[in-house]
């Protein structure tokens, strides 16, 4: 099979009209801190036993497509024995795994961060595909102040972004790009608006250059919202409109599908907001989740690391992702939540 034969069977697999891509790829000190939460250590069978539970969760595959995963994972099997990725296959959902190292300070960029862990990434994704990936995710962060992100940390991040896609695409691995323009902070919602524009525009300039071909690449941008500390906050339909407006002006209609992350957001905003969001009609591309905690955090407080709570902990996950998924049609509900 050709590389490009590879990639487009990937996206098909992958992009669709009412499912979306569950995040399981929190790095050690991430999960360390979500376990800290329900009092559980986070030792590698309590990571195991978690996510070996969660992917098994009946149905899941209706409302997911994709699952992220961090390379521990990966080597992992679940209580049956069957290995992590394949539990995955069976589910009917394309197993991916979160390639970067981590953000680091940016030199001579006072605030701004830049993502490391290029050096040695395609012999890194030949061990991954062989354990089962088929996309990769990596993320670059953009803080917002009165003096970042600095056009350099922009053109920066962006020529990162697109070096990692296009190492990606020459192995047959589909790339998710994620530019996260994160919630922290004052700033208003035509702030985060503003930068995102920005950062968008100067990402699909740079896989421009990289010939990154388009359509074998899934977008995970952040949605525009007010900062966590803004005074106002802004509403499900003043997000919706301000996302759609800068998407239309900065992502090529090649692009298959936006996966939106989270970033802060509760699990009942994330909903709404990718709600509202598709309540606005259809737009070039697919407009989808890919949710870490805000599909994740009920499930982690039914299972309190107790084996006695698997159902009540599948339910929950598979109770948001069904709601995700009537978001992704416009058609959730606030009152679907106590359903």
């Amino acid at each position: 099979m050709s590389t490009q034969t590879e990639l487009q069977q990937t996206i098909q697999d992958m992009v669709d009209s009412h499912r979306g891509i569950l995040a399981a790829d929190e790095s050690s000190p991430t999960i360390a801190k979500r376990f800290k939460a329900i009092n559980l250590e986070s030792t590698e069978e309590h990571r195991r036993a978690y996510r070996s539970l969660i992917l098994s969760t009946p149905g899941l595959g209706e409302f997911v497509s994709g699952v992220i995963l961090f390379e521990e994972t990966l080597q992992q099997v679940s209580d049956d024995g069957i290995s992590l990725p394949q539990l995955c296959v069976q589910q009917g959902i394309v197993p991916g795994i979160k390639v970067d190292k981590g953000k680091i300070p940016m030199p001579n960029a006072a605030g701004d961060e830049i993502t490391q862990g290029l050096d040695g990434l395609a012999l890194r994704l030949e061990k991954y595909k062989a354990q089962g990936a088929r996309f990769a995710k990596w993320r670059n962060v953009y803080h917002i102040s009165d003096t970042t992100p600095s056009a350099v940390a922009i053109t920066a991040n962006a020529e990162v972004l697109a070096r990692y896609a296009a190492i990606c695409q020459s192995m047959g691995i589909v790339p998710i790009v994620e530019p996260e323009v994160l919630i922290d902070g004052d700033h208003s919602l035509k702030r985060c608006s503003e930068v995102s524009e920005l950062v968008f525009h100067a990402l699909f300039h740079a896989l421009h250059q990289h010939h990154v071909v388009l359509e074998h690449i899934i977008l995970k941008p952040n949605m525009m919202i007010s900062g966590k500390l803004y005074p106002q906050k802004a509403t499900p339909e003043e997000v919706a409109e301000d996302t759609i407006r800068v998407l239309r002006r900065t992502v090529p209609a090649a692009v298959p599908s936006i996966n939106f992350l989270s970033g802060g957001q509760t699990p009942e905003e994330a909903t709404a907001n990718l709600n509202a969001i598709n309540c606005l009609g259809q737009q070039p591309w697919q407009l989808s989740f890919s949710y870490g905690r805000a599909l994740q955090e009920p499930a982690l407080k039914a299972w309190q690391g107790k084996s006695a709570n698997a159902q009540q902990t599948q339910s929950a996950l598979y109770k948001r992702a069904r709601l995700n998924s009537a978001a992704r049609t416009g058609q959730y509900m606030s009152s679907m939540e106590s359903e």
